[in-house]
């Protein structure tokens, strides 16, 4: 996704060249360019200090040369983005070897939202001219749309090849403060404004640098307005950071500031847009995408984000409390009963445990297809999440959207819920590894089952020795320097969550949070709650998971190795083979619960050998240790049914309903039976209605199942209308028929 600083950004890069690499000018190239009386540099210049009619006058003189350099930045200048394209086209057709046309062509590619061909044109440019620091800072805007870490790398390089290019210093800044950096953001902004006085997107960062901080802004935003008073990047560019550190209200405001600055900055309008469906308010979003897409803004952000509007009548809004549900219409019947009790009991458990309730609903948004889901996180770092929190919007992905078994719903809804309490809380001042650590802690804390068992990335993280001070994790979230790096963060997050539980008590963590509350950083809240410097408790702490991790890591390749092995055996049938020596693939690594794991293959080969108890005892072993593959759990099941264990097979059957609810309707038969042969009458409803909210084949004998429940659980009229479904199906269907008659009897009493 495009950032509203881009075109600010891009627009300082050229007038930087400009100025200061003359060697790159047009006019450089045989003199002053016949049928041009102004340069590209006057233009921005014009535009820089907001005189935007001139700026107008002088990209039109522009577009008048017989240059196609000259037109391209005049049409570019105009808006007139297709024209420019061409004109960039033939540019630099005409004059292969000139570095400058292709880097500018990447910055107009680059603005209206193509960063694979703006790369490439960054890079053959710096094949013509190995340290082009325009160059250079055009691969370090395309990195930063995706939080990349090489676009510290690529602006460090820019700013190496030209000291003075206050355009790199200024996206630097900004880099910086994305990662939570305010201190090292404030002396790059600096020199900036060293360089050029009038660098206006560093006293946008100074000024968002005051928010952040909960200081006024004033007299950074009077600096700008006095530069250039319909500045509208500016204050998108704050806005940018308010949204980046979840403060999404201040965030909204700040755009709402940028297109009454500059109305035709549908950058900023879009993300407007964006932000307004994060918090909810969809009718307003809908108005503002639309006027972008009307006006020509057609990034990926506006255009999904539209399209995901359009599917929002497929849904249905349950009200209950103090929640707010939306379901899509083809699950809804199936999932809401799951779903509302999950949502009652973290408000409950959350209302207790953090001393506080929400000012308002908290509004659960569920999407079948990930990726609608993914559009609501647009623009956001650590993408590939399965849930995100926008103060008290919840959206997440449903079972549906994910392959069976690989996530578990209800510890993800609880750990987004935990995310809306923290936020408001501390007015969405806590910063991102606390509020994240506390919300996987949060998991285990609802079950130890429900926590995700550490991974193999985890554990190579843990053997390389690449955990972060605490007082730097943030990074680890924000700007991954390696591709498992946010995963890792989550983990050690959570960790230190745990460790601080464990060490100091649960009230800590609370502590913690009114410290963040309060505005204390890091380091503080440390020296506060726990009498000790984060890099004192970074000893201690990491002394203590890399301990207890230490077999783990050190048995890791072995693991690895007999696996593959494992898995060859179980696939070739061999199960004598597979039974001895599964056991010692589980002891290496017992938390490996994941596809192709020792335990399923173990269960199989016992099942292959007629030994179902040997099987049962794998099984249990891979439920506790937090096995998700919903196919698994139902024959462990059907294996305490069997041995004549009725309330394990219940246990089992509804940690699927945790896992995913749509796994299989026979589950759910399965699990409606053994409940009413427990007299959990209200159970068995729930089960045999969700059968019937799956569509079965056999309706006529769904529709008997929940009928019967309703009688058993004393809701006759219930009954009844299940029982007309029933034979509304079957006419004849003999169990629906004899019911009904039962039915017709008055109930004693009465």
């Amino acid at each position: 996704m495009k950032f509203v600083r881009i075109a600010r950004t891009v627009m300082m890069a050229a007038m930087a060249l400009a100025a200061a690499a003359p060697v790159c000018s047009a006019q450089t190239r045989g003199g002053p360019q016949q049928g041009a009386t102004v340069s590209p540099q006057q233009c921005r210049e014009l535009s820089h200090v907001g005189r935007l009619k001139d700026a107008s006058a002088c990209y039109e003189s522009l577009t008048q040369s017989s240059q196609h350099y000259f037109r391209a930045e005049g049409f570019w200048g105009l808006r007139k983005y297709d024209q420019a394209n061409l004109e960039f086209r033939d540019a630099v057709a005409q004059d292969d070897k000139n570095a400058l046309y292709r880097v500018r062509w990447g910055m107009l590619l680059h603005e209206r939202f193509n960063n694979t061909d703006a790369a490439d044109l960054f890079n053959e440019a710096l094949q013509r001219d190995p340290k082009n620091a325009q160059a250079c800072l055009g691969l370090a805007l395309v990195s930063a749309d995706g939080f990349d870490d090489r676009a510290i790398e690529w602006a460090t390089k820019a700013v190496a090849f030209d000291s003075k290019l206050a355009a790199a210093y200024e996206l630097m800044a900004s880099l910086a403060l994305e990662d939570s950096d305010p201190t090292n953001a404030g002396v790059e902004a600096d020199l900036a404004l060293k360089i050029s006085p009038g660098a206006l997107d560093a006293m946008a960062v100074h000024a968002a640098i005051e928010l952040l901080a909960d200081r006024s802004p004033d007299v950074w935003i009077t600096k700008m307005n006095a530069m250039n008073p319909v500045y509208g990047e500016g204050y998108a560019l704050i806005g940018h950071h308010l949204v980046l550190n979840r403060r999404y209200d201040e965030g909204v405001a700040y755009y709402r500031k940028a297109i009454a600055a500059d109305p035709l900055l549908f950058s900023a309008r879009s993300e407007l847009g964006v932000n307004l469906m994060r918090l909810g308010r969809d009718k307003e979003a809908r108005e503002e995408l639309e006027y972008c897409y009307q006006n020509g803004y057609r990034n990926a952000a506006t255009v999904n984000s539209l399209k995901l509007l359009d599917t929002y009548k497929e849904f249905v809004t349950i009200k209950d409390g103090q929640a707010i549900l939306k379901l899509n219409k083809k699950e809804a019947d199936a999932l809401a009963p799951y779903f509302e009790q999950e949502m009652r009991d973290s408000i409950a458990t959350y209302n207790k445990k953090y001393k506080m309730t929400l000012p308002g609903p908290v509004q659960v948004e569920v999407y079948p297809d990930h990726e609608d889901f993914a559009v609501r996180t647009l623009g956001m770092p650590g993408l590939g999440a399965l849930g995100v929190t926008f103060g008290e919007v919840i959206a997440m992905d449903s079972p549906s959207g994910r392959k069976p078994g690989e996530f578990h719903w209800a510890s993800t809804l609880r750990h987004e819920m935990s995310h809306a309490y923290i936020l408001t809380a501390t007015n969405h001042r806590v910063p991102r590894w606390f509020t994240e650590g506390l919300a996987v802690h949060e998991e285990t804390q609802a079950s130890p089952e429900w926590g995700d068992a550490i991974t193999p990335e985890i554990i190579v993280a843990l053997r390389d020795k690449k955990l972060l001070p605490v007082a730097d994790l943030d990074r680890g979230f924000i700007r991954p320097q390696y591709p498992s790096q946010v995963i890792v963060s989550y983990y050690q997050a959570g960790k230190i969550c745990d460790y601080i539980q464990d060490h100091w008590g649960a009230d800590k963590l609370l502590d913690f949070v009114h410290s963040y509350a309060k505005l204390t950083t890091t380091p503080q809240a440390f020296r506060d709650n726990l009498g000790m410097s984060p890099e004192d408790f970074d000893k201690q702490f990491q002394a203590w998971l890399y301990s207890s991790t230490a077999q783990l890591v050190s048995h890791f390749d072995d693991w690895r190795t007999k696996l593959k092995a494992l898995a060859a055996a179980a696939q070739a049938n061999q199960n004598d083979a597979v039974i001895k020596d599964a056991p010692e693939v589980i002891r290496l690594y017992p938390d490996y619960v994941y596809d192709a794991n020792a335990y399923e293959f173990l269960a199989q080969a016992y099942v292959a050998k007629n030994d179902k108890a040997g099987a049962q005892r794998v099984l249990t072993q891979y439920e506790k240790a937090g096995g998700r593959n919903p196919g698994a759990l139902k024959r462990l099941a059907g294996m305490e049914e069997d041995a004549g264990d009725p309330k394990a097979a219940i246990a089992t059957l509804e940690r699927i309903n945790f896992i995913d609810p749509l796994y299989d309707q026979d589950y759910h038969k399965s699990l409606g039976r053994l409940l009413m042969a427990q007299n959990d009458n209200r159970g068995a409803v729930r089960e045999y209605a969700t059968v019937v909210a799956m569509n079965p084949l056999d309706k006529a004998s769904a529709e008997y199942d929940l009928a019967s429940a309703y009688m058993a659980a004393g809701e006759r009229d219930k009954a009844k209308e299940s029982v007309l479904s029933s034979l509304e199906a079957a006419p004849d269907y003999r169990p629906a028929l004899k019911l009904l008659l039962q039915l017709q009897v008055p109930e004693k009493g009465r």
